[in-house]
């Protein structure tokens, strides 16, 4: 006889919650760029909040910390890179645009 697996309700919990605080996050950084325009700081609360999500992403729905650490790591370093590239973009500008093109001039 086959059995049916249901999923109860309190192990959906942690996933609301998770997705609550992503829509929280996103209401957060639509109301930054409504207040804010484009204020030179900015982009250091959008990076943190790009990060984040990120995290959360990582944590709750791809469940990286029950993988091998090695995958865990790779999946930290690459939630990383967005945020680090938007800092760069922001304080190097033309010289960082220039250094991720795909032109030789």
């Amino acid at each position: 006889m086959k059995t049916i697996e249901t999923t109860r309700p309190a192990a959906l919990f942690p996933l609301f919650l998770s997705w609550l605080g992503l829509v929280l996050l996103t209401l957060l950084s639509l109301w930054l760029a409504q207040r804010s325009g484009s204020a030179a700081w900015l982009q250091l609360p959008v990076a943190a909040i790009v990060w984040l999500k990120g995290w959360i992403v990582a944590r709750y729905f791809i469940e990286s910390h029950l993988a091998h650490p090695f995958i865990a790591v790779v999946v930290r370093v690459f939630i990383l890179c967005v945020p680090v590239a938007l800092i760069l973009a922001a304080w190097l500008g033309d010289r960082f645009a220039r250094l991720t093109t795909l032109s030789l001039q």
